[in-house]
């Protein structure tokens, strides 16, 4: 995995490469080029799509409300298997 300022540079670099070429390239092409190299880019880097962060943004709050419930339930627990402090 690339470090992000190395990331940003090497694509600079070959964005420059690409945009400064002797012959002009037809605009779809440049598109083209400057897709294929930001997927090339990306694929270099340790991300997941959106809909993966969704989905384990939802499984981590359906894990912290059980384990909110337990907690709970081991503190009632521990109130009825705690005697009542002598006075």
């Amino acid at each position: 995995m690339l470090a992000p300022k190395d990331f940003l540079d090497a694509l600079s670099g070959h964005a420059s490469r690409l945009f400064s070429g002797d012959t002009p390239l037809p605009r779809n092409e440049i598109e083209s080029q400057f897709k294929a190299l930001l997927q090339s880019g990306f694929s270099k880097l340790d991300l997941v799509s959106r809909e993966e962060f969704d989905s384990q943004m939802v499984v981590l709050a359906r894990t912290r409300a059980r384990l909110e419930n337990l907690e709970a339930k081991v503190a009632e627990l521990e109130a009825r298997l705690t005697p009542p402090a002598a006075e």
